[in-house]
């Protein structure tokens, strides 16, 4: 009888070792070191997101165009199809923040005239970026938002299955994260 309570001990003295192992707190995100923001403009197609509620209405052919204003912040452009077939639009600006490499941006939908209000505005990090400037992940610093961006409407599988790797490796939960339908009427 000890040796049997001794053994559970034990093992539950393994178990909970590895899970508090398991639990220690990731480092903290990190952005890319440098982004051109001039050649990130252009249209960008969503391949895969995490799943958020500002989206919940987006079944399919989701995109973000950006364009550079003259004052230097970026007009921001979401299309994405409904339920019904119609297309929805979010018009938004972004900034970026520190110097002009920087690939930490803030985004924000809300009115222009509420622009001075701090919560108005969210994180949009570049958080991994090909060389190209053709397969984008753009997250913020709680991991709570993940999308996965293309020049095009579809990625290269291998691609595609590389950037997980990457992505998972910065401890963001990519077993969440849900494809994007293409090409619906």
């Amino acid at each position: 009888m000890f040796i049997k309570r001794w053994f559970l001990l034990a093992a539950l003295f393994v178990l909970s070792s590895a899970s508090a192992q398991t639990a220690q707190p990731l480092p903290p995100l990190q952005a890319i070191a440098s982004l051109d923001v001039a050649r990130y403009m252009g249209r960008w197609y969503e391949i895969a997101k995490l799943p958020n509620w500002f989206q919940r209405k987006c079944v399919a052919d989701t995109s973000a165009t950006y364009r550079l204003l003259p004052d230097g912040r970026v007009e921001v452009l979401n299309q994405c199809r409904k339920q019904g077939g119609e297309m929805d639009q979010a018009l938004g600006a972004a900034r970026q923040i520190g110097p002009a490499t920087s690939a930490k941006l803030q985004v924000r939908f809300a009115p222009s005239w509420l622009s001075v209000l701090p919560f108005v505005w969210g994180d949009y990090w570049v958080i991994d970026l090909d060389e190209r400037y053709e397969l984008v992940a753009v997250s913020e610093p709680k991991r709570q938002y993940l999308w996965i961006l293309s020049r095009t409407p579809q990625v290269d599988e291998a691609r595609y299955a590389a950037l997980l790797v990457r992505l998972q490796a910065m401890g963001l939960d990519v077993g969440k994260l849900e494809k994007t339908r293409q090409g619906e009427r």
